[in-house]
């Protein structure tokens, strides 16, 4: 062997391996995780459920006080005057000061200096130019009405229904992706059926094609097996192309490649499946667990509280007020353009007036919360409904299995014989492509009987609001 030719052969046995290599095998559980970690509807119920947590968080803020800082800077174009220009006189009339022996004329105008009357004005000026106010504020409710306390529980309610609909979302997420799961495992339990078909009539092609050399068949019998060896072709590629498309679905639901190349753990091991009838349902538990049922009975709370708050916009909220505030200029001490401050307290009282529109509002709260009500009723008829086609379908599937298997031992013993007696040329190829097809029939039948009793325990258990984290496939 030459050595281009030897490193060829390494390099595909090195190909050959990593492609093996490549492939993944999982379980039934090991996909759950990974569709739960990657599944985008999940993670958006996640971060629903962080903002009603922090929601709630805000919400029980508000019982205690709440502080501000405000400032204010202000420029104006003028100053203040307290004395105005009409009030200072323009001259002064000397009285008779005769008795004083002052020589002027009582009645004498003079007149007083623009200099006198300016300074006159200035001492009543007031330097308002730049304003600057500041304060430190608090306040605490003392009585809001019930309205602090009915927000609070709304928003714990809120919470809950956050953590509610995530919990729906997540059944619904391993529903799917369990039925993905034994679709495939059905599709590859029929291409290994429609393989070992093929396998069967190729070689009574093969055995036919001798006995119409040696006479004891006819062309026709040769074309008969013929045409069912390519309709059995065409059967393996059809399922052959619905396995890829099916593993493709299944990938995109793990979050993986569309090409990955997945080997599922239940493709090549026997289903295990109980032929005794399954146990009837009970409804209680359905209302207990369906988080569909905790949504619908957490938005009616959150509707009651609605009604809370808006009752309590018919009574008086009384407040404290505490605060401290500075001024520049400030008139404390005289008006200097210096900082000054001080504090103050009080209560401040607020009753409503607007009894005609609270009103209004309180009956289309209540009118909403028993449109709720209604809405709880509702669901729960229907998932009664639903829990007894899913335990009348989970019934009957397990009739179907064990049908089915008694018909494939039945299958497998008749194929058995018309094998023989064709052999023994004591049975014509049409009562042996009979038997082949009644065996592919069976097979098929068995396979598909056993994959829906799979999704029925699904379905039923999903109806019943179990946890499908918990029950092992």
């Amino acid at each position: 062997m030459s050595k281009r030719n030897f490193l060829w052969i390494l390099f595909c046995v090195g190909a050959l391996s990593s492609n093996i290599s490549a492939q993944r095998t999982l379980s039934l559980e090991d996909a759950r995780n990974l569709a739960i970690q990657n599944n985008k509807h999940l993670k958006m119920a996640s971060e629903e459920e962080k903002v009603a947590y922090y929601e709630k968080k805000e919400a029980y803020l508000k019982y205690f006080p709440k502080f501000s800082i405000d400032g204010l800077y202000i420029r104006n174009q003028k100053n203040l005057n307290l004395i105005g220009s009409s009030a200072i006189p323009g001259s002064i009339t000397i009285p008779d000061l005769s008795g004083l022996g002052i020589p002027i004329p009582p009645g004498t105008q003079i007149p007083i200096p623009q200099e006198f009357s300016d300074k006159i004005r200035s001492i009543g000026e007031v330097d308002i130019k730049n304003i600057w106010l500041g304060a430190i504020s608090l306040t605490q409710p003392l009585f809001m009405g019930g309205r602090i306390v009915a927000y609070n529980d709304i928003m714990k309610n809120a919470q809950e229904l956050a953590k509610s609909k995530k919990d729906t979302e997540l059944q619904d997420v391993i529903a799917e992706l369990d039925a993905s799961y034994w679709q495939i495992v059905s599709l590859a339990y029929k291409k290994d059926l429609a393989e070992s078909y093929l396998k069967l009539l190729q070689k009574m092609h093969s055995d036919i094609s001798i006995m119409e050399s040696e006479g004891v068949a006819t062309k026709a019998d040769v074309l008969s097996v013929l045409v069912k060896e390519n309709e059995a072709d065409m059967t393996l590629t059809k399922v052959e192309n619905g396995l890829s498309l099916a593993r493709m679905f299944f990938n995109q639901l793990c979050g993986l490649e569309i090409e990955d190349k997945i080997a599922l753990a239940d493709e090549n091991r026997e289903m295990l499946i109980s032929t005794e009838a399954p146990v009837a349902p009970s409804i209680e538990e359905a209302f207990l667990n369906r988080p569909e049922i905790k949504s619908l009975e957490l938005a009616t709370k959150i509707y009651k509280g609605k009604e809370k708050i808006e009752r309590a916009e018919l009574l008086p909220e009384l407040g404290l007020i505490a605060a401290y505030t500075w001024t520049n200029p400030n008139g404390f001490d005289g008006l200097q353009n210096t900082f000054g401050g001080m504090w103050n307290v009080g209560i401040k009282l607020s009753v409503p007036l607007n009894f005609m529109s609270s009103s209004a509002k309180l009956n289309a709260a209540k009118a909403q919360t028993r449109i709720q009500e209604y809405r709880v009723e509702e669901a729960k008829e229907k998932i009664e409904l639903q829990i007894n086609q899913s335990a009348f379908k989970l019934n009957e599937a397990h009739k179907r299995y064990v049908s089915s298997e008694k018909n494939m031992e039945k299958a497998n013993e008749n194929l058995r014989y018309a094998t023989v007696g064709f052999e023994e040329g004591v049975i014509p190829a049409s009562d042996v492509l009979a038997a082949n097809a009644a065996w592919l029939s069976a097979h098929s039948e068995m396979i598909d009987s056993q994959i829906d009793v799979k999704l029925c325990n699904v379905y039923l258990n999903k109806a019943l609001g179990r946890s499908l984290t918990d029950i092992k496939q």
